[in-house]
């Protein structure tokens, strides 16, 4: 996890991508710690892509959250609330999802914040998955699952 208690991107909640982490920022947001550069695009962004997927509204998710249900219990219930994804949905899902950035609609939005995070250079972050985990300070894994350093000067993304 980031400083700021969030969870890669990557990682999995009942085989999800990015679930984890829209809980997480919730989590932290409630606490009063999220700092303004990410709240700009809670609910919004890959949040919004997230609930959309699962047909619930974000603002249902964030009151669970806030009543302290864990990251299966809100799960189980956008199942209950919205729809049940099946395994191929979700594999889909998690492919889109860790590829966003590379040759898409918003590959300049990622130059951009390279950009605005000083790293331009950085020809290895092809994917906002990638540039959210350096960025946050963790390291890069590479095609054999190795890790790779990241910059020690990271700073915060917005998503």
């Amino acid at each position: 996890m980031s400083p700021l208690q969030l969870r890669s991107p990557a990682a999995k909640v009942g085989g999800l991508v990015y679930f984890g982490r829209m809980l997480d920022k919730i989590r932290v947001h409630a606490r009063g710690e999220l700092p303004a550069e990410y709240q700009a695009n809670l609910g919004k962004g890959f949040d919004a892509n997230c609930t959309t997927l699962l047909r619930v509204e974000y603002k249902q998710v964030v009151e669970l959250v806030r009543q302290g249900s864990s990251d299966e219990e809100v799960l189980a219930w956008c199942y209950q609330n919205g729809r049940r994804l099946q395994a191929d949905e979700i594999y889909v899902w998690n492919e889109f999802m860790r590829k966003r950035g590379w040759n898409d609609e918003i590959a300049e939005f990622l130059v951009r914040r390279k950009k605005e995070a000083g790293m331009a250079g950085r020809s290895e972050i092809k994917t906002m998955f990638e540039f959210i985990d350096v960025d946050e300070g963790r390291s890069l894994p590479d095609a054999l699952g190795v890790e790779r350093r990241t910059a020690p000067d990271a700073t915060t993304s917005r998503q």
